[in-house]
């Protein structure tokens, strides 16, 4: 009897194991774009499938929380489609991309004038069809309208500047500094967006514990 529970806890163990191993993990598939280094290096990063929502103003308001909720709600729901489809995959964490009019860093620009771009990485295999229909079921089931602005699109960086920064999102500018620096180092110029990738859920980590990824393609 021990020997026949032990051979079923053993096979269980075996079909956890196969079940879990079969899910689609996009960092550890791109793990080389998601490295964090303590000070700027070059990373090579391949074009990408996100779900995206912009947005414009102040990143504690009300809009912002709405457009991040939108974001997750269609994240999730496409995965458990996927997933009772037979193809799971890990539901990859917010990044953003941040901007402003004009010539001025955004960080020395009021946030009020702020635009920002919400992301969420998904598998390229995900269609603008299938998230259509998802947008469509999560508005028949009361969900707020803010999901209908939720979009799929590519993005290519190619060539970036990234650096770990650890701390509050407000304290960033040291560390775009030695982004900078380095940059202009290597005889390269920025070509494209502020990236940055939230390791940490700032619900649960102190301020000064916060782990972002941050990115600047360049050329």
């Amino acid at each position: 009897m021990l020997k026949s529970k032990v051979k079923k806890k053993a096979a269980g163990a075996k079909k956890k194991t196969t079940k879990s191993s079969g899910k689609l993990d996009l960092y550890k598939l791109h793990a080389s774009e998601y490295v964090t280094p303590n000070t700027p290096m070059l990373v090579k990063t391949t074009p990408a499938v996100y779900l995206a929502i912009e947005g414009a103003g102040d990143p504690n308001s009300e809009l912002f929380g709405a457009k991040v909720g939108a974001l997750y709600n269609v994240a999730f729901t496409m995965k458990m489609a996927r997933k009772f489809a037979g193809c799971d995959y890990t539901v990859c964490k917010l990044e953003g991309q941040w901007w402003v009019v004009g010539d001025k860093p955004f960080m020395e620009t009021p946030k009020e004038d702020w635009r920002w771009k919400l992301m969420i990485r998904t598998p390229e295999f995900i269609t603008k069809k299938e998230v259509a229909g998802v947008i469509e079921k999560l508005i028949a089931k009361g969900k707020p309208a803010e999901v209908k602005n939720v979009k799929l699109e590519k993005i290519n960086e190619g060539l970036c500047v990234q650096m770990l920064h650890i701390g509050p999102y407000m304290e960033e500018a040291p560390t775009i500094k030695q982004m900078c620096d380095y940059r202009a180092s290597i005889g390269k110029s920025f070509n494209g967006l502020h990236h940055e990738i939230y390791l940490s859920d700032p619900r649960k980590v102190a301020p000064a514990k916060l782990r972002t990824i941050l990115r600047y393609p360049v050329k």
